[in-house]
């Protein structure tokens, strides 16, 4: 197949332009001449994969850990801040796909082990290869990135960069938006990357910061009075009700411990206008409910002593 970069120097214009409607059945996948819709809201077809999610309900999430587990490292949490969850892609119904692309398995421990959608649950292997993503951010000289990633991406109990390939493998591979060719599928990145895989990666890691700095929970809870405190309990209703005014949805809130009242967790619920990667997220309502007491006191705890700089 001829490229375009080869027919432009010896065809006229108009050949040029017929040419090119050939491209939209090859790897060029740039998006800027697609018509951006937002997922889960087209009534027609997705003309091009790539430009538009698939599994098109996206979910910005956030963890509020009071501890990392590795303070003996180093490892800390940062002030003021709720930390990184990921960034993921739900189907429309609220179902979703996992490890979608096996080819692009990095998670040392995928959890749960097989994957989801396939008729005889291919089992995942686990990475035993360390950690890819540092060397990579660091061999393209992304460190800005790289830093970011590092004070607001925490695991718990494990090396943050283990949490991170996680959420790759687990979830970056189910949104079409990144696919790099496996099983049949586009490669959205085409020849104008080395190696689609690394492109897919760093993209990733550049959407969920992006999408994660449009909702900043602990200051939108800190401006309406709601801190973390041993002392004092919250209202789970007050606390949803600040996070639905400031964000424009919903969202789902999660709380651990035996009755329920410990905030850990939160899911922002969104359609993706264009790419993810773009990060113009229009927010809607959670698509399930809250798993925090609605009836007891909801504890937003301190963070524990020598765990937060």
């Amino acid at each position: 197949m001829f490229s375009i970069k080869t027919l432009f120097p010896i065809l006229p214009l108009m050949t040029v332009s017929v040419t090119t409607v050939n491209a939209w059945a090859s790897d060029n996948h740039t998006c800027a001449l697609t018509q951006p819709i937002y997922s889960c809201e087209n009534s027609t077809q997705i003309v091009d994969t790539c430009c538009t999610p698939i599994q098109g309900l996206v979910l910005v999430t956030q963890f509020w850990d009071t501890y990392t587990g590795l303070e003996d490292q180093g490892s800390v949490l940062p002030k003021d801040s709720w930390t990184i969850h990921g960034l993921w892609p739900d189907r429309c119904d609220g179902s979703y796909g996992q490890y979608c692309d096996l080819s692009r398995q990095y998670d040392p421990v995928p959890s749960p082990n097989t994957t989801t959608g396939k008729s005889d649950g291919t089992p995942v292997p686990a990475w035993t290869g360390g950690d890819v993503i540092t060397p990579l951010l660091q061999q393209y000289g992304k460190y800005d990135l790289l830093a970011y990633i590092q004070k607001y991406w925490k695991s718990q109990n494990s090396p943050d960069w283990t949490f991170w390939q996680h959420e790759f493998s687990k979830h970056a591979t189910c949104f079409s938006t990144y696919d790099v060719g496996f099983e049949g599928v586009p490669d959205c990145y085409g020849s104008l990357y080395q190696n689609s895989t690394e492109a897919s990666i760093i993209d990733f890691i550049q959407s969920v910061i992006k999408s994660q700095i449009q909702y900043p929970t602990y200051e939108w809870l800190a401006e309406n009075e709601i801190k973390p405190s041993n002392q004092t309990g919250y209202k789970l209703f007050d606390i949803q009700n600040v996070l639905t005014q400031k964000s424009g949805g919903e969202p789902y809130l999660g709380c651990s411990g035996p009755t329920k009242q410990v905030l850990s967790e939160i899911w922002y619920y969104s359609h993706s206008l264009g790419r993810p990667q773009d990060s113009f997220l229009k927010p809607i309502n959670q698509t399930t409910k809250s798993n925090c007491n609605q009836t007891q006191p909801i504890w937003y705890y301190e963070r524990s002593q020598g765990s937060e700089y």
